[in-house]
């Protein structure tokens, strides 16, 4: 039974159920898509006889899965639609295909199919004749977008655009750069009956105007550009301590200060790439250097450089040891020199080595010294014990000498550390 619900063609017998061209002429010719497009002829059957779409648009064009189950009768209601209500009306059109459609299933359908579709491609030229060609220039030209496009407006608060005197639906400030550049063309007028020079000195004060215009207009992209805003109103500190960077030298900013002016030649981020690029050049010379120093000391590979390195800092470690014991002998050798101004001083015999050099050092009597050390160590004693105790020292001991005496002290032992 459910081989007589089919149809078949009469010319190559192929099964047509989905879609096929009955004659409306002839009794019983129905043919399927390929042979009625190819024109077939069978019995008295004509291919210029009328025919009729059996099967009521059910089929699809594209196949189900590209097409996502768009028949052919909503092709059909499809294009009539984008020809009565234009292209971009897709709601219009949604209602006209059917309301199983929405507005953006038509959209993306008919983008997809028609225009970058195959049907697409080979309808729609690459090159369109007559089509009207931009010749403004790119950047910087007296036509081009870059001094035609306003700016966005600042994204500051209502406060600051007081405080500022900024109107951000103007992007414009109360007080502008030279600020009575609008004098020169306030009193200008045409008048039909003025001479060439007239009309030459009118069009000079217009040529200063627009000049002036635009240097307003680079100062604002200047300031946009190094955010000079928000570091006025105190917003980029913000940003630094959400954002660390490396770390720039004293010599690096030396050379920022210096190359200052050439700030309105370059955007933010090209200068900060240029000093980007040069601290990486020091990296690379520095390591260049190295690599030329371990070549000249015999060393091919990167595995032998750490022995190397090693050995160069016991070496070092040896020298700085010798120096620093050929200065001590040096001092222990001149000691009697360097204590003279307070060894016949009352006290001198009861400081060490050490205290000697401190007093001789700090200018202090081996007297006063002593003092100031024995009030210290009695008040640190006191407040470990928990006993409450002020400060007495005496009114010749200033805060460097404090300081220095202090120190001495939490170094040699005397005192705490939490107590200096």
């Amino acid at each position: 039974m459910a081989e007589l619900g089919k149809k078949y063609c009469v010319y190559c017998l192929a099964e047509v159920s989905p879609l096929r061209f009955r004659c409306t002429e002839c009794a019983d010719i129905e043919l399927c898509p390929e042979c009625f497009s190819a024109g077939a002829e069978i019995g008295p059957h004509r291919r210029w006889h009328g025919y009729q779409l059996v099967d009521g648009g059910r089929f699809t064009l594209w196949g189900a899965e590209a097409e996502g189950g768009w028949s052919s009768r909503e092709e059909q209601l499809l294009l009539d639609a984008i020809e009565q209500f234009g292209f971009g009306n897709w709601e219009d059109m949604a209602a006209h295909v059917g309301a199983s459609r929405t507005p953006q299933e038509v959209m993306e359908h008919y983008v997809s199919m028609y225009i970058h579709g195959n049907l697409g491609k080979a309808c729609i030229p690459d090159t369109i004749p007559n089509r009207v060609t931009d010749h403004t220039c790119p950047s910087g030209g007296p036509l081009s977008p870059s001094l035609t496009t306003p700016l966005p407006p600042l994204d500051i608060s209502v406060a600051e655009q007081q405080q500022l005197g900024y109107m951000p639906l103007r992007d414009d400030y109360e007080i502008e750069y030279d600020q009575d550049a609008e004098t020169l063309i306030s009193g200008l007028s045409v008048n039909y009956d003025d001479d060439d020079v007239e009309i030459e000195l009118k069009r000079a004060h217009v040529d200063m105007y627009v000049r002036k215009l635009k240097e307003r207009q680079r100062r604002k992209n200047i300031a946009r550009d190094y955010n000079l805003v928000p570091a006025f109103l105190g917003k980029d500190k913000k940003d630094k301590e959400k954002a660390p960077k490396r770390k720039i030298t004293k010599e690096e900013k030396e050379l920022r200060l210096k190359l200052r002016p050439l700030y309105q030649f370059m955007s933010c981020k090209e200068f900060e790439d240029f000093f980007e690029n040069m601290h990486k050049e020091r990296i690379l010379r520095a390591k260049i250097r190295e690599l030329q120093r371990y070549r000249r000391n015999g060393i091919t590979k990167m595995e032998e450089s750490a022995e190397y390195e090693a050995a160069r800092h016991k070496r070092e470690k040896r020298k700085e040891n010798k120096n620093i014991a050929s200065s001590k002998r040096g001092k222990e050798e001149g000691k009697e020199g360097e204590f003279a101004a307070i060894e016949n001083l009352p006290g001198f015999e009861l400081l060490s080595d050490r205290e000697k050099v401190l007093c001789s050092s700090l200018n202090l009597t081996p007297a006063r010294y002593l003092t100031v050390k024995t009030i210290i160590i009695k008040d640190h004693l006191q407040k470990r014990q928990g006993i409450p105790s002020k400060s007495r020292l005496p009114s010749y001991l200033d805060k460097v000498l404090k300081k220095r005496i202090l120190n001495f002290l939490t170094e040699s032992g005397w005192i705490s550390r939490d107590a200096s």
